[in-house]
């Protein structure tokens, strides 16, 4: 790192001291991409900075459950970010493991093109219409979330009925408290529940519970995605934890040691990365101010 103008032609040690802990907390970041588009030829690009922002997102990498046995199952085995359509399963019998927005949007369009679709549903979960949440998110603007809450799960009750029989239970928190806080969406219902209603979709709390065995052809796991920031971010520990998400705690989560910091791993929506990035954009611009304030004086 270069020394300002401003740096003494001499030295002293105090100064020495403060360029070694700047040059110490600067961030070196490699790249790799093939040439032309041969995996032959691999260019590696290194970056070197003083601040790093992990904005790589927290559903960059698939989440499948390690499932015993598994292994041994001789049909087709796929994640929701790679199923395309219900076209290629029809006349099957198809297992859909996760019961959020995919999971139930998925099971809906098997149904459609024939397919005989089982969903497993193993936690409580809010399901909505899409003018509930809109209307929902109309008075959180003018009321506290705990009523919103309330007129929502009531209104949300008086479309559906007691779902608990056909295996899906309500949480006791509300939906948007649970977004909020979790950043768990309620389920908007595209005519998942009416199919689960008339039978034409299963619902299945355990399979293979009490020797009850039943042969799949497929798996389909809508069972969400998990950021992979670990993976290539070495120094992980001075901002995540071992899952990829901020160590600290809200509304500091965005903030680590020796200059990193994240964005958009808070679990609150384009909302919580517009918030993350004024805060980390505010955050860098008050530390430059306050050096080059420093070299002014010094």
């Amino acid at each position: 790192m270069p020394h300002p103008p401003s740096a003494p032609t001499f030295l002293s040690k105090a100064y020495f001291l403060r360029y070694v802990d700047e040059v110490e907390r600067e961030w070196r970041v490699e790249t790799r991409s093939a040439r032309g588009g041969s995996s032959s030829s691999v260019v590696v690009e290194a970056y070197v900075a003083k601040y790093v922002v992990v904005a790589s997102g927290e559903n960059s990498e698939a989440c499948v459950p390690q499932v015993e046995g598994l292994e041994g199952f001789m049909g087709e085995v796929v994640h929701s970010k790679d199923y395309k359509s219900g076209f290629k399963y029809k006349g099957k019998e198809v297992l859909v493991v996760g019961s959020g927005n995919s999971g139930m949007e998925i099971a809906y369009d098997l149904n459609h093109w024939g397919a005989q679709a089982s969903v497993v549903i193993r936690s409580p979960v809010h399901v909505v219409t899409k003018e509930l949440v809109h209307q929902g998110m109309f008075m959180l603007r003018y009321f506290p979330m705990k009523l919103v809450d309330a007129v929502t799960t009531l209104m949300a009750k008086l479309e559906y009925g007691d779902l608990s029989k056909y295996g899906i239970r309500r949480p006791n928190k509300g939906p948007f408290y649970l977004k909020q806080v979790t950043g768990r969406s309620p389920v908007i219902d595209v005519g998942t529940i009416a199919k689960i209603k008339e039978g034409a979709i299963k619902n299945k709390k355990v399979v293979f519970e009490n020797n009850m065995e039943k042969e799949f052809d497929a798996i389909i796991f809508a069972t969400g995605f998990r950021s992979a920031a670990n993976n290539w971010l070495k120094d992980f520990k001075y901002i995540l934890n071992e899952n990829g998400m901020p160590k600290n705690e809200i509304p500091k989560h965005w903030k680590g040691e020796n200059g990193i910091y994240c964005a958009g791993l808070s679990r609150r929506g384009l909302f919580g990365v517009s918030m993350d990035a004024q805060a980390i954009a505010d955050d860098i611009n008050h530390t430059l101010k306050l050096e080059l304030a420093h070299e002014a004086k010094n």
